[in-house]
This record gives structure tokens, sequence and C-alpha cells, in this order.
């Protein structure tokens, strides 16, 4: 025997999910008796003492696409839905990303300001019938969710070729912000979100460019580092803060590797290494298109007083993204658990929902995305939970926003991944994945509470407690 002296908690809420979908986020409340430990039982010890990241949340975009699937789904369908997705007591997601003017997965190519001269900023159908509203609804069952919003593009009009000659460029696709323009890009920030604000819809955080190292995508805008520390310094930040918005400002929004550009490595350091910039950026966004989730320790362990938030990730035909027996572990190993356990405070998938055509979607851009769910267009009712969905709803359910994950010794069956959390509230949340073919069974104890973990063969299993002895 152990000879250790633990309390069982009383009652635990756990959720699991099957790589083979014989459980999809089944619920369960155990009840456990005091138990006797072996010698050869595996113990986990929780230490909320010792507390990495305070988490913002877990979501996915509401790009027009998501919005337009969503408006045609009947009242009642959308609100069942929306209410199990994004209620605190349901699924619990909790952070959305949308974007300022179009993106890839848009109803058409725009932005808010097609016209030359600032003075024509206004909002467009896409955001006033179809994103505005549906982020409306989505507030009413979660009051606390945060909004994070990144361009795909600047205006036409505020388009050159290249910084050497400054060639007017016309196009949706490629080209670069012209510093002639930076102001006024500024106050268009500012303008989309004051304009959202009035809707009754805060914005929580922007990012200068989505994928600001990507020249293909169908809306799309080069901004290497030193044009996007040279737009912050001089304008966004500046901007910002001449009209009094707290809205946070994170750098980069691109892949682990930075699409292997020798010219463009360790692209936020750059400009946190410029104090005035500095000054202005809450941390940087990442996703996972390419190279490697350990980048986020490296760039933590450089400026461990900046922030780290995953922004994106997508499933489709080129990973076997409706293969749940592939995509469920992975996906939790690499954007769930893995980027949680690198220091990002949050996880944000892309969209949310698409048809099951993969769409609307934009020429140009991803023709064969999957949403993290798939609606089905025969009747706008049926609906396929996808990997990203169960990645997030297994985080967000019991990893609630302010929670700071904590430490966790001893060693874990081989195959497990886990992450734990200390929630506002006192409750305690654990998160488990079990890549192996058999299951696995263990303990964690926090304080004088102990739990038995029980994970099915290739599983995620979220615990949840907050019982005191």
């Amino acid at each position: 025997m152990c000879g250790c002296e633990f309390q069982s908690v009383e009652t635990v809420d756990l959720f699991t999910t099957t790589a083979d979908r014989t459980k999809e986020f089944a619920y369960e409340i155990t009840s456990y008796h005091e138990e006797d430990l072996n010698d050869t039982d595996l113990l986990i010890t929780l230490d909320t003492a010792v507390r990495y990241q305070t988490m913002d949340g877990f979501g996915a975009a509401i790009t027009g696409s998501t919005a337009y699937n969503l408006m045609r789904m009947t009242p009642e369908d959308r609100s069942a839905f929306l209410y199990e997705t994004f209620s605190p007591d349901k699924m619990g997601f909790s952070y959305v990303r949308v974007s300022i003017g179009c993106s890839d997965f848009s109803l058409s190519e725009y932005t808010c300001c097609d016209k030359k001269g600032i003075e024509h900023f206004s909002l467009t159908a896409e955001e006033t019938m179809y994103v505005i509203p549906i982020l409306k609804e989505i507030l009413r069952i979660n009051p606390s969710l945060k909004v994070m919003g990144s361009p795909w593009t600047c205006p036409h009009w505020m388009k050159i070729s290249d910084l050497k000659t400054k060639r007017v460029f016309r196009s949706w696709t490629g080209g670069h912000l012209n510093p002639l323009y930076y102001g006024d890009y500024a106050t268009y920030f500012v303008k989309w979100i004051q304009a959202f604000e009035k809707e009754g819809v805060a914005i929580y955080a922007v990012t200068p460019q989505n994928e600001p190292l990507n020249r293909k995508n169908s809306a799309s805008l080069f901004m290497g580092w030193q044009e996007q520390l040279a737009f912050v310094k001089t304008a966004l930040g500046p901007k910002f803060k001449a009209a009094g918005l707290k809205t946070k400002i994170y750098v980069f929004d691109h892949n682990y590797d930075y699409d292997r550009m020798e010219d463009q490595q360790d692209y936020p350091l750059h400009l946190y290494a410029d104090a005035e910039a500095a000054s202005y950026i809450a941390g940087a966004a990442y996703h996972n298109y390419s190279g490697d989730k350990t980048e986020l320790n490296r760039i933590h362990t450089a400026y461990p007083d900046k922030e780290l938030v995953f922004t994106e990730a997508s499933i489709g035909g080129w990973n076997d993204g409706h293969n749940l027996r592939i995509r469920l572990l992975e996906d939790m190993r690499e954007i769930g658990l893995g980027t949680v356990n690198s220091h990002s405070k949050g996880v944000i998938v892309w969209n949310l929902m698409l048809d099951n055509g993969q769409g609307p979607n934009r020429e140009g851009g991803c023709q064969n995305c999957y949403g993290a769910v798939d609606i089905d267009t025969m009747d706008y009712k049926t609906i396929t939970r996808n990997s990203h969905y169960f990645v997030i709803a297994h985080l967000a359910s019991v990893v609630k926003p302010g929670a700071v994950r904590i430490r966790s010794d001893g060693q874990l069956p081989v195959g497990v991944t886990a992450s734990a959390f200390l929630n506002p509230n006192g409750s305690c949340a654990f998160v488990a994945m079990n890549e192996a073919s058999t299951p696995h069974t263990f303990f964690v104890a926090e304080g004088e509470r102990l739990i038995r973990c029980h994970l099915p063969a290739r599983s995620v299993v979220s615990y949840r407690w907050n019982d005191k002895p």
C-alpha cells in the first residue's frame, strides 16, 4: 500500500469521446468510495500553487460562410445548436474569430471601405445580415464571449505591388500595404471595432493581418515583419490609444515555421525588440499549417511576459478530416493539449460550420476544408460533428475563461497526454487523451482529494470536480 492519506471526491463530472464514435462527448457523473493505492498504481499529483498561463477561452471562427449556414437553419434548430455549443453549462465555447472584411470563406470579396477615402467606411451586408446577428445570438447565450478580428486584405486603394516601386496594385490576392496609408488603415481598424461595438459586439482582440506571409489566398496581403513593426508602431498602436480602445493586438498570426522564409524567422521577436512597438502588443498568434508547436515554447522563453494564442487550424480532404479515428487524437495532441501545454492562452479553430459541399467558399481559397461541424444542405438540420468540435468542447466544457493552468507531477501511462487547470470558481479540471489501443487507469491527487481516471482506448476524457474534503 502507498500509505498516503487521501479523501475521494464524492462526485466528478466527466465527458468522453472515443475515436470510434461509440461515445461522442458522453456525459457521466461518477461517485468514488475511498480507495487504497497500491504501490503499482500510477499517481499524478496536481499542484495548484504552481501556475502557468491564464486561459482566455476556446472556440471557432464565425466566418461569413459559417454565419450563412447558421442562418439557413430554422430559428429553433439554430438556437438549439448555438446553445449546446456556447452555453457555459454545455460545451462552453467562449472565443470566436471573425474576419475584418472578407476571408476565403465569405459570400463575396469585399472590404468595409472599397471606395477610396476612409470616410467611406461602412459595414457590409455580410456583417449586418449574417455575422453580427449570429454574434448577437451567441452573446445572449454567453455574454462573456470573446471576439477576435483579423483582416485578410486591406482595401484595394491602399495596396501597392511592392515597397520599392510602389506600383498601384488592384487585386484581392497579394500586394503590400502602402506606407502612405498606414494612418488610414489604422483608422479602418478603429472604425470597424467601433461599428461592431455600436451593434453590441465588443472586440476583445485583433491581429494586424491574417497569414501575413501568404500571398496566394483568395484575399491576402503580404506584410513582412518590418512592415508590421512600422504599421503597429506608427499607426495601429497610437490610433488605438488615441481612441481609448482596450482591444488587444496580437502580431504575426501565421505558421510556426514562418513559411520557411529565412528573412521572416523570429517574426514576433523583431516586433518585441522595439520597445515602442512592443508597448502596444499583447502577444503573438499562430497557425499550424507548417512547422511545429515547439515554436510556442521557444517564443515564450524569449519573452515570457508576452502572450500566445492559437488562432487557426483546418481539417479537410488533405488530412482525412472526416475520419475521427485519425483526427480526434492527432488534433487533440497538436491543437488542443499541445498548444495549451506550450503556453497558449486560447485555442481557436477555423470555420465553426460549413455545409456538406465544403462551402460556401471563394475561388482561390480552400476548396476542400471541412468545418468543426458540417451541415447537410438537404435539410440544413442534420449536423456531423468533426474532430475540431470535440477538441474544443473537451477543453471549453471544463476549463473556463480565467482558469489557470497548473502543474502536474508524476509519470502518465504511455500514450497519455494531459493538462490540469484551476478554474476561477475553485473547481479543478483535468483533460486527458489516450492514444493507446488499450485502456488506461490511473489516479489524480489534488490536495487531499483523489480522483480515479479511466481512459478508454483511443479516447479523450475531460474531468471537472469542485467538492471540498
